[in-house]
């Protein structure tokens, strides 16, 4: 959201106004007088806001029951301001006395009836009594009120009040935002209510740049303010979760019965599918306020998880106990259900929102998003659209907007099982290598699984990282992704995206569709680590080196006892450590598919996922099909363990301080290498010194060591591709070729090594080597101009003329600077079976090198060839 710099709507009141009404009342009463109510004034008014403050304090610290004695205290000894009873109201609200809240703010508008402030709590106040046209009515008097008289309402609290009760009528919130919020945190800064305004609008429209910005201003105004600090927490969630931990912790050290902070912390427990940590949650957090909405909603979201239905019923209800037209209940409980893939159940939820409130605008953007999961784009966009045109201000409807118009100059790929959106240059190129490769996972899972897949998929491939990042999460500049499926949706980074860390895009397509298969078996009701699992799995099963395999540190881990136990394997995938962490949850879960089906059988998998189906719980399915769980976690750990314990035999994994050695002279380090032969790391530290010191003839010895002890090894610095550098430098071509053999047989996306064997081959003419080297190197990026050249000149040589006119075309795509060539080389394949495309592009070759010998010959002979009788041709 951005802000706009204009003031408009509200009328200002100025400063010599003000002192014009101030100077007619000095005039009315001797200065002796005058002076003598000011001192008395001062004094009340500072003894009062000494009171206030403190009382504050009670509120801010969560001691409810305190503040509302003390507010009360004061209201009973007829203590001046409006501010006693909006803060014994707020006090109330949070313990969940609606019915007292009400009285409060009645008894308080009988008092301050001018109060903006009053009158918007008694709004909220109103509704969640069940009294709707009364709330209303209140909503409405403050624009009353404030038009007849609009320079009694420049103090800070009326400006947010006037603000807030604009939103709600429906007012511009970028307008909203200057003419309110910004001027009274410019005129006021000291008043955390414009902070917290402001904040939260920015977080409403999903502007999370802007709300840092915001609250971060606000808490160096004023430290140490539990909503401002929770408001930054919420800001940095999606960029710094570590951060915003802390500060959600460092909010409930200030006040333990922060409600938004209990309740951010009950969704994290939902979202790693610990319920019966959250509904203890939920329990304390009821025991604060009987009567929490958002409360009631999420254990009604649980019982939906758990297959409760008649409890999720009457949580429901419950949830809207105390005001039965409130959007927010449906809402939450619906984008509960989307964040765990339920999006038909979510999108029921966001339309009983909508028939509650027509203009709730999360349900109509969460409405958008869940029915482009499903595939129902019509709709969706529909919903989209309505979205912005009620709130231009909406980033997350703002990016998908913009995404819909690129996504119109997509080329799609259709036919009876999928629906493939690609970029045009890119579709061009290797679009029908995802179709085929997609059949192909449809073909082999689905008849695996049992799944009759009737609709067709949609598969959307982008080049552009932030737009993937919109179309899957709603906001752009989310990392760390390179595929996603909802369902009957799969989106997907394409290779262009990937920059220097390419990955194999088949692997990940293989992956995703694995994905189609397991949700629409169990109508999206699995668990994360189950889906995950299953799918990393059945990578392996397609080729062994796909998905994750064990590494050093994943038998680290193992080792030290950094393993989850399976009934809390979600959880590993929420707030992981590092990048690290959450890979290593990917592979424990495939471990686990994996243990399954070797110990049960496959059938025992399908059967489990029959029984998620069924609404059966995760661990309760797993019982049934295999023994008791904590059975089943004891040898299955011992398992795992035991893979760990046979990972690269060979290998010397002892821990072991290398930092000495590193640091002292290298003969030491010589000495510790003899005595420490097959220790890997010390082998790899050993390499990299020997290489900085050219000790060539020991390195290649310790290089060769370490493919000997671990061959595996794939990551950046693995001793495989050292090794073929060092016989590159020293032109031992073919000890090269056979190093780098063996090493791309293992390593799926070694697009350096594929390149590297491809030049290697041509200089063989080995073309049948080269044709099947290229074909990997394309598994990882299909968009590079030397590969796919490669490829067609190998095609060509074999007699693969179709895929040689594909490859050569796929060159075109990718605007090489010699088209005329290109153009060239794709007539003369066409020559014996299309004349009349050969000689198009004969002419295009003439037309952008008018002296291209070869292509004139080519033309006249393809001029002869027509001008020939059928009967004196050969």
């Amino acid at each position: 959201m951005q802000r706009v710099h204009r003031f408009r709507v509200w009328p200002d009141v100025s400063l010599s106004l003000l002192v014009q009404l101030h100077s007619l009342a000095l005039r009315t009463r001797p200065l002796s007088t005058l002076c003598f109510l000011l001192w008395s004034l001062a004094i009340a008014t500072e003894l009062s806001a000494s009171e206030q403050e403190d009382c504050e304090q009670l509120l801010l610290t969560g001691q409810y029951q305190a503040c509302i004695q003390a507010s009360a205290l004061a209201i009973e000894k007829k203590a001046y301001g409006s501010e006693w009873p909006l803060i014994k109201a707020q006090a109330e609200l949070a313990v969940g006395q609606y019915a007292e809240a009400q009285q409060t703010i009645n008894a308080g508008l009988k008092r301050y009836s001018w109060s903006l402030s009053l009158r918007y709590l008694a709004w909220q106040i109103y509704h969640l009594n069940n009294e709707h046209e009364a709330a209303d009515a209140f909503l409405n008097s403050i624009h009353e009120l404030a038009s007849r008289s609009a320079w009694r309402y420049t103090d800070a609290d009326s400006l947010v009040a006037l603000g807030q009760a604009s939103l709600q009528r429906g007012m511009d919130p970028g307008q909203v935002l200057e003419t309110f919020f910004d001027r009274a945190i410019q005129e006021y800064p000291d008043q955390r209510a414009a902070w917290l305004s402001s904040g939260n609008l920015a977080l409403a429209k999903h502007d999370y740049a802007l709300a840092n910005e915001t609250f971060t201003a606000g808490l160096k105004q004023i430290p140490k303010d539990p909503d401002l600090l929770f408001g930054l927490s919420q800001a940095l969630a999606r960029s710094d979760s570590q951060r915003a931990a802390v500060l959600a912790t460092e909010v409930l050290e200030i006040n333990p019965r922060h409600i938004p902070a209990r309740m951010m912390q009950v969704g994290r427990l939902i979202d790693s599918e610990q319920y019966k940590a959250a509904k203890t949650e939920l329990n304390q957090i009821l025991s604060i306020n009987p009567h929490l909405a958002s409360a009631w909603a999420s254990l009604a979201a649980i019982a939906h998880f758990e297959n409760r239905p008649s409890d999720e019923t009457a949580y429901y209800w419950q949830a809207l106990s105390h005001h039965d037209q409130n959007p927010h209940v449906d809402y939450l409980i619906g984008k509960t259900l989307s964040e765990h893939y339920r999006f038909s159940e979510g999108a029921t939820y966001q339309k009983q929102a909508l028939e509650k409130e027509e203009k709730y605008l999360p349900a109509r953007i969460q409405l958008a998003q869940d029915q482009l999961r499903l595939g129902l784009e019509v709709s969706g966009w529909e919903h989209a659209q309505q979205a912005h045109n009620q709130d231009g201000y909406d980033t997350t409807i703002f990016n998908l907007l913009e995404l819909k118009d690129q996504l119109a100059r997509f080329r799609t790929l259709e036919d009876d099982s999928f629906i493939i959106r690609m970029e045009a240059r890119e579709a061009a190129i290797y679009g029908e290598q995802v179709k085929a490769l997609l059949h192909a996972a449809k073909q082999s899972l689905c008849q695996k699984y049992g799944l009759k897949l009737n609709q067709k998929i949609t598969v959307e491939i982008f080049p552009d990282p932030d737009d993937f990042a919109v179309r899957t999460f709603g906001m752009p500049a989310v990392s760390g992704y390179l595929g996603v499926c909802f369902g009957k949706v799969i989106t997907a980074n394409s290779p262009a995206s990937q920059a220097d860390h390419p990955a194999n895009w088949q692997s990940v397509l293989w992956h995703e569709f694995c994905h189609v298969v397991t949700l629409e078996l169990t109508h999206n009701k699995m668990p994360r680590w189950i889906s995950e699992g299953i799918s990393v799995y059945e990578e392996r099963q397609k080729n062994a080196y796909w998905g994750e395999t064990m590494t050093p540190q994943y038998r680290e881990m193992i080792l030290q006892g950094e393993t989850t136990p399976i009934s809390q394997l979600s959880s590993a995938f929420m707030n992981p450590k590092s990048s690290l962490h959450i890979q290593f949850a990917y592979y424990q879960s495939s471990m686990v598919v994996e243990y399954l089906v070797r110990n049960f059988g496959l059938e025992t998998v399908r059967e489990i996922l029959g029984d998620l189906q069924a609404g059966i719980s995760i661990n309760v399915a797993i019982e049934r099909r295999t023994k008791i769980l904590g059975e089943l976690e004891a040898e299955y750990a011992v398992w795992l363990k035991q893979q760990a314990l046979d990972f690269a035999p060979r290998a010397d994994w002892s821990d072991q301080d290398l930092r000495p050695l590193l640091n002292d002279d290298t003969k030491r380090f010589d000495d510790w290498i003899r005595e420490h032969p097959d220790h890997f790391r010390g082998l790899m530290a050993y390499a990299t010194i020997l290489s900085e010191e050219n000790r060539t003839a020991e390195l290649e010895t310790t290089l060769k060591k370490l493919v000997e002890i671990y061959p595996e090894y794939t990551g950046a610095d693995n001793a495989a591709q050292q090794l073929a550098q060092l016989y590159q430098n020293q032109k031992r071509f073919a000890e090269e070729q056979q190093i780098l053999d063996e090493h791309a047989r293992i390593n799926p996306d070694a697009l350096g090594v594929y390149q590297r064997l491809i030049e290697l081959y041509q200089q063989q003419g080995d073309w049948s080597a080269v044709y099947q080297t290229a074909r990997l190197a394309h598994a990882v990026n299909p968009l590079n101009q030397d590969t796919q050249l490669s490829l067609a000149i190998a095609c060509t040589r074999l007699d693969r003329r179709q895929e040689a006119i594909q490859a050569y075309r796929a060159i075109l795509a990718l605007d090489p600077h010699n088209k005329a060539e290109i153009h060239y080389q794709i007539a003369r394949l066409l020559k014996s079976e299309n004349q009349q495309q050969a000689k198009r592009h004969t002419l295009i070759a003439l037309e952008q090198a008018p002296r291209f010998r070869a292509a004139h010959l080519l033309l006249l002979e393809l001029t002869t060839e027509n001008t020939t009788p059928r009967s004196q041709r050969n």
